[in-house]
Parts: structure tokens; C-alpha cells; sequence
């Protein structure tokens, strides 16, 4: 795999543009294939996973025309796809879309790549089997891809999520457009909310509680949609120009819905001089000195996508950090958890793993990280964090498979080069 060296440390400044919003994407590809009218999609993600749920839905039989600007529009009607559907490294795209085509009365093979194929499905499985759904997976107990949806009629069912999944979640509401009766789902603590809000956009009847969501079939009829930046993405620069030195930026136009900001929340405990304007979505962050902080189970769900590269703050700050709960993140792309282990060995951080929980010791500086050469695992987040922890370090990173980055920020590289010929 590709290869990239970073070497710091480089101030950051400016503004930069992030991609457009992973999650709001593929919901946004899915829902706009349910329509009846042309829905145009600005702002779309133009990472390789969005890319693979908007061929999905196009082989499913939706019709889309995408525009020089990067607008894609979407024309509803989904009849099958002769062939399996491969959905390459993307897990929401693979159980979002299991869900979506539940109810369906046409049968489809969803699968993805070798990451793909040994993540866990029947997390969804379960919850669309007691709807009357039929999906066939792979493996010992049938819970791996390739996914086999055989379409049947769909009941309403009311279903507690075990663990805090918006896949699962919206796996499920998605599911329950089709059945017959109201579907509610009640969460443990809140996570991303996407779903119900674009959902409710497009005119579905729908009640929301503070840990709950209740959907009734019906039609759907999507509004134009413009994706906001990713707050995911945008976690990468706003943590590198708090450890880089001299460093000022803005990051534009970001989703500041619940659920996605917790990161913004931990950053500021730890001394961030970070802020966001509510009106533009922009944020701001500055050089600042950080301290360690503690990320309990309830609120990681609200930053779990951000961990690698908070990880990176805690390794730069000044005392413990404790992120509780961790063990969602072993069945990410990667084991992120050993993965984030390996990385803060090469920057010198000390790291403990007790159960769930993961204990990093800063090393109280940036500039007092260390290089070396880290795997990114194909792992999209990894390879990026490990990227701002050479820029804003004082040695020389080596990323190996850094062409994961193509998942979800194809051009994560090409700006970070740029801002580096911007201080020269």
C-alpha cells in the first residue's frame, strides 16, 4: 500500500474546507432514492464510500445525474440489482442499505472488502428479523457479509438497541418506511440523529424522545438537501492546529447537529482554545497547552469516530486521558483500539488497556512527540491522525497505507501539503 511521509512542525493557518458530511451522505443518497421527484444533492462527500452507496442505489434503479459542480441529482425508483452490490470498506453503507431494501418485494446481495467481511452484521440482523425481514450472511452463524436480503413484508416492532448504534438505528427506521404499523426504537444514550431528521424533512410522520424514535410507513418525499462539512474531518485540523505551533485556523461550514460535536466538548476540557459560530458552522481553533481529561461510556458515542485523533491530543498533553467504553472501536475498520495502542508507542505516549478502557500519558508538548513509521491498517481515521501527529511534532512520520485516506477525504494529503507551502 501508499506510503506518505509528514514532518513538522508546521503552523497551521487560514480556513480550509473539509468534504461534505460522510453520514448526512449516504442517508442523503438513500432517502433521495425513495422519492418520487428529482432531488438534488449539494455538497455531496466525494470519498470512496459515498461513492460506492451512490452506484448502490443507481444499480438498485434509482437515476442520477451528477452535475460538474459535484451536485448529484437523484431520481427515485428502486426495482433490484442482478448483481451482488459491493459496497468496498463502507459499514454504514452495507447496513444502512440492508435495512432500506428489507422491505422491498426483490431479492439483493450486499457485500464489501475483506474489512468488510469480518465486521459484525447481525447487530442488524437481529433487529430486522423480528420485522419479518430475511437476510442470509456468511460465516459460522451467519452473521458476516456477503448479505443475502430476500424482500418480504415488514411489521412495526418496538426495539431497544444493546449497545448505541445510528447504523443500527437508522438500519431500522429505514426498514420501517415498509412495514406495517409504527417501529420505535429507544437507545441507551443518544447518538447521531441524521436519520430522523432527514426522515422528517421528507415528510414521514415521526416522534422523537430524548432516547427514542418512533417512525410510521409512508411515502417519502425529500427535499433538495445540502450536505454540511463533516464534523469528522474537520476534528483532524481543528486538533492539529491546537498542538501545532503558531497556529490559527478555521474550519468551514461544519454540521453542528447533536451528537457529532462531542469531540468539540472534550477538546475544550482540555484547555483548547476552540469556538464555533452557530450561525456560519464555522470553527475556530488556536495553538493552546492541553491537559488530560476523561471521556466516560455515555459520552463516547458522541465522539467515537474522533477517538484516533483525540488520541493524538491526549499523547501531546499534559497528564492522563481515559476513554471509557472503548470496546465499539474493535470492530471499526480496524481494531482501533490496537491500532491507536501501536501508534501512541511510536509517538512515545504511554498507553494502558484495562477491559474497555483506555489510559493515555501525554508526553506534555507536541514538539516532544516522536517519529517513526505507523500502519495505518487501511484505516482511514488512523492514517490521517497519524499524518497530524507528524505535522505537528518535531520528527518525521512515515504513514504507511495512507491511501485509506481515499475512504472519506481524498484530498486529506494535497491540503495538508498545501498548508505547508503556505508557511514556507
Amino acid at each position: 500500500m501508499s506510503a506518505r511521509t509528514f514532518s513538522g512542525p508546521i503552523p497551521l493557518q487560514g480556513r480550509v474546507t473539509v468534504p461534505g458530511d460522510k453520514s448526512i451522505s449516504h442517508r442523503a443518497l438513500m432517502i433521495a432514492s425513495l422519492g418520487e421527484r428529482p432531488c438534488t444533492i449539494r455538497g455531496l462527500s466525494n470519498g470512496d464510500d459515498v461513492v460506492r452507496t451512490r452506484l448502490a442505489v443507481e444499480a438498485l434503479g434509482a437515476q442520477l445525474e451528477v452535475a460538474e459542480s459535484g451536485d448529484v441529482t437523484v431520481a427515485g425508483g428502486l426495482r433490484g440489482a442482478r448483481d451482488p452490490i459491493d459496497l468496498g470498506n463502507s459499514g454504514t453503507g452495507i447496513r444502512l442499505l440492508a435495512g432500506l431494501l428489507a422491505g422491498f418485494d426483490f431479492n439483493t446481495t450486499l457485500d464489501g472488502d475483506a474489512s468488510i467481511r469480518q465486521r459484525p452484521m447481525d447487530r442488524i440482523i437481529a433487529p430486522l428479523a423480528e420485522m419479518g425481514a430475511s437476510i442470509t450472511g456468511s460465516g459460522g452463524d451467519g452473521s458476516l457479509a456477503p448479505l443475502t436480503i430476500e424482500g418480504r413484508p415488514l411489521r412495526g416492532i418496538e426495539y431497544t438497541l444493546p449497545i448505541a448504534s445510528a447504523q443500527v438505528k437508522s438500519a431500522v427506521l429505514l426498514a420501517a418506511l415498509r412495514a406495517k404499523g409504527p417501529t420505535t426504537v429507544n437507545e441507551p444514550v443518544p447518538t447521531r440523529a441524521h436519520t430522523e431528521e432527514m426522515l422528517a424533512a421528507a415528510g414521514v410522520r415521526l416522534e422523537r424522545g430524548d432516547c427514542s424514535v418512533t417512525v410510521w410507513p409512508g411515502d417519502v418525499d425529500p427535499p433538495d438537501i445540502d450536505v454540511p462539512g463533516d464534523p469528522s474531518q474537520a476534528a483532524f485540523w481543528l486538533v492539529g492546529a491546537c498542538l501545532a505551533p503558531a497556529s490559527h485556523l478555521i474550519v468551514e461550514n461544519i454540521y453542528l447537529g447533536p451528537a457529532r460535536g462531542g469531540f468539540i466538548e472534550v477538546l475544550g476540557r482540555m484547555g483548547a482554545d476552540i469556538s464555533v459560530d452557530s450561525e456560519t458552522g464555522d470553527i475556530r481553533a488556536k495553538s493552546s497547552e492541553l491537559g488530560g481529561t476523561r471521556v466516560t461510556a455515555d459520552e463516547l458515542p458522541g465522539c467515537i469516530d474522533e477517538v484516533p485523533i483525540l488520541a493524538v491530543a491526549a499523547a501531546a498533553a499534559e497528564g492522563d486521558t481515559v476513554f471509557e467504553g472503548v470496546g465499539e472501536l474493535r470492530v471499526k475498520e480496524t481494531d482501533r483500539v490496537a491500532a491507536v495502542a501501536e501508534m501512541l508507542a511510536v509517538l512515545g505516549a504511554r498507553c494502558q488497556i484495562d477491559g474497555d478502557t483506555l489510559v493515555i500519558t501525554g508526553v506534555g508538548r507536541a514538539e516532544a512527540l516522536g517519529g517513526g513509521t505507523v500502519d495505518s491498517r487501511g484505516d482511514h481515521r488512523m492514517a490521517m491522525a497519524a499524518a497530524i501527529a507528524g505535522v505537528v511534532g518535531s520528527g518525521s512520520m512515515r504513514v504507511e497505507g495512507f491511501a485509506a485516506t481515499k475512504t472519506s477525504y481524498p484530498s486529506f494529503g494535497d491540503d495538508l501539503r498545501l498548508k505547508e507551502e503556505q508557511t514556507q
